[in-house]
């Protein structure tokens, strides 16, 4: 039998699975609802019920790989449903390819998709700037502050802001920032999702939203990014802590961080222990997953 961690939040337990350890004897029927896999960035694959919910599909950010998928192509199939916090490649690069193996339905912004010439268009994953190109055959949009209903998931358009993106190649620097004619952080939004009497709060990159944020209320799993000491395209950890704060979630999976992008194996270096610690001490759960790694809760 596969070794495991139980840990108790309230009633409930949670199981930690490594990437190479099978969790499907492990989970009883009177066990955990929600089962989370971590592959990099902001790639997550949620189970719970009858769906399999994929967030962030994108290519792997680092210079030999060539974006290839973050979310393995064994998973594609059994995918219901692909969230999509913004359109930079490795959030968003895989989005169609894996909406086409799977017929998923595709949430994302409403600024993901504009009508050409009679046609919804959806920012081309692989096209260069503001080129819309793409279609999806199934699909909702919602804005920030909306709800919608999909599929008996209530979902809220969260608010979120992409922060500036510096790429150094020896002594050349360059700076994007998001802006009306940037591809960079283009379609930023992060989810609060109800679904099976559970509610996660992912928030994809983003900077710190204290007045916004303020409305969330003790969800029961968030996800966030904390890698933004070094590369200030996110929130770092100690901002992250505030955003813990003022939502006091029971869990914490932080994400986002001391992964691979364009020529370094650490592009977004952050103290993942300090952060756990600080978060356990707020009175949350925090857990680490490293690629691969899943938790049921």
């Amino acid at each position: 039998m596969a070794k495991t961690l139980e840990i108790e939040v309230g009633t409930c337990y949670i199981i930690i699975y490594k990437a190479d350890i099978t969790a499907e004897n492990e989970i009883q029927k009177e066990g955990p609802k929600v089962k989370i896999t971590h592959y990099l960035y902001n790639a997550f694959v949620i189970e719970t019920g009858n769906k399999k919910i994929a967030i962030d599909p994108g290519g792997l950010f680092f210079y030999f790989f060539k974006f290839t998928t973050v979310i393995p192509k064994e998973e594609w199939k059994s995918i219901t449903h692909i969230f999509v916090t913004h359109g930079d490649p490795d959030h968003y690069w895989h989005a169609d390819r894996l909406a086409f193996a799977s017929g998923a339905t595709v949430i994302c912004n409403k600024t993901m998709v504009r009508n050409i010439g009679g046609k919804n268009l959806f920012l081309g994953p692989r096209d260069k700037g503001l080129a819309f190109t793409t279609e999806f055959e199934n699909y909702h949009t919602l804005a920030v502050g909306e709800t919608c209903t999909v599929d008996e998931m209530k979902i809220t358009g969260i608010k979120t802001t992409h922060g500036p993106l510096t790429f150094k190649f020896g002594p050349f620097k360059k700076t994007l920032v998001p802006g009306p004619s940037e591809r960079i952080g283009w379609g930023a939004i992060g989810f609060k999702v109800v679904v099976n009497g559970e509610t996660f709060v992912n928030l994809g990159d983003t900077l710190l939203h204290k007045k916004e944020w303020s409305a969330i209320k003790k969800p029961d799993i968030l996800m966030i990014p904390i890698g933004g000491s070094r590369v200030t395209n996110t929130m770092d950890e100690h901002e992250a802590l505030q955003a813990v704060q003022i939502m006091q979630p029971k869990l914490v999976i932080p994400c986002h961080y001391n992964g691979p992008g364009l020529f370094s194996k650490n592009l977004n270096p952050a103290d993942e222990d300090m952060f756990k610690r600080e978060v356990e001490n707020a009175g949350s759960k925090c857990e680490i997953l490293h690629q691969g790694d899943s938790i049921a809760v």
